[in-house]
């Protein structure tokens, strides 16, 4: 799951990344509203976390821009702010929660999950091809022959692969949806984590593989 993180203050952004990392999401970091507001209009997440103070566009402006332009993507707005009229101001603007700070870690992941669960109800939690079973929750992808457990970057791209199964999905797709717009990792790194999910694949006995079509992508088939 991709997530936009809009904080203007860079050391709490530094640690809501590390904490977002850690727990397997996949995130991209801006410091202003007029950046967090293009990279929604540009990027593809799945949920957006938002101070509502920052500099050049507060969150609230975010929030009611990419309501207007029909964006339904979970957001969560936080704020050093307790007062009732702007958790009032935000709900009323469509955001699906609100974050007092300071705050605890497991709260900011409990609320996350809640809000995205709309996305992924429990039995989304299970994607399934072949005789390929991966679970959302515990990161884990299985077969009656056997489990392993994925690495953050492993799991992220197998989730978007048997999501889209025999779909192609480009080199720089993975780029963008894996490690972000801003990302400053080689693009081998892609191929480094489908040679490790090959693997795997290989090692709990799958049906599936994945494919590589020159100069064009990859996809999630069955094998014959």
């Amino acid at each position: 799951m991709r997530i936009l993180l809009a904080e203007d203050e860079k050391s709490m952004s530094k640690a809501l990344v590390a904490i977002l990392t850690k727990n397997n999401y996949a995130v991209d970091a801006v410091y202003d509203g007029e950046e967090a507001l293009s990279y929604l209009l540009t990027g593809d997440y799945d949920c957006a976390v938002l101070d509502v103070m920052m500099p050049k566009m507060d969150g609230f402006a975010v929030l009611r821009e990419i309501r207007k332009k029909g964006m339904t993507l979970p957001v969560m707005m936080l704020t050093a702010k307790a007062e009732i009229d702007d958790k009032v101001e935000g709900l009323d603007l469509g955001a699906n929660d609100y974050l007092t700070k300071p705050f605890e870690s497991r709260e900011l992941l409990a609320r996350i999950r809640a809000i995205t669960r709309t996305m992924t109800t429990a039995a989304d939690n299970i994607l399934r091809y072949g005789n390929v079973t991966l679970d959302r929750a515990a990161f884990e992808m299985s077969t009656e022959e056997g489990i392993v457990r994925l690495a953050a970057k492993e799991f992220q791209m197998m989730e978007y692969l048997m999501a889209n199964p025999g779909v192609l999905i480009s080199t720089e797709r993975f780029m963008d949806k894996v490690w972000g717009l801003d990302s400053e990792a080689d693009i081998s790194v892609v191929w480094t984590n489908l040679s490790y999910l090959r693997r795997k694949l290989t090692q709990i006995h799958a049906n599936v593989k994945i494919k590589v079509t020159r100069n064009a992508g990859y996809s999630l088939e069955i094998e014959e």
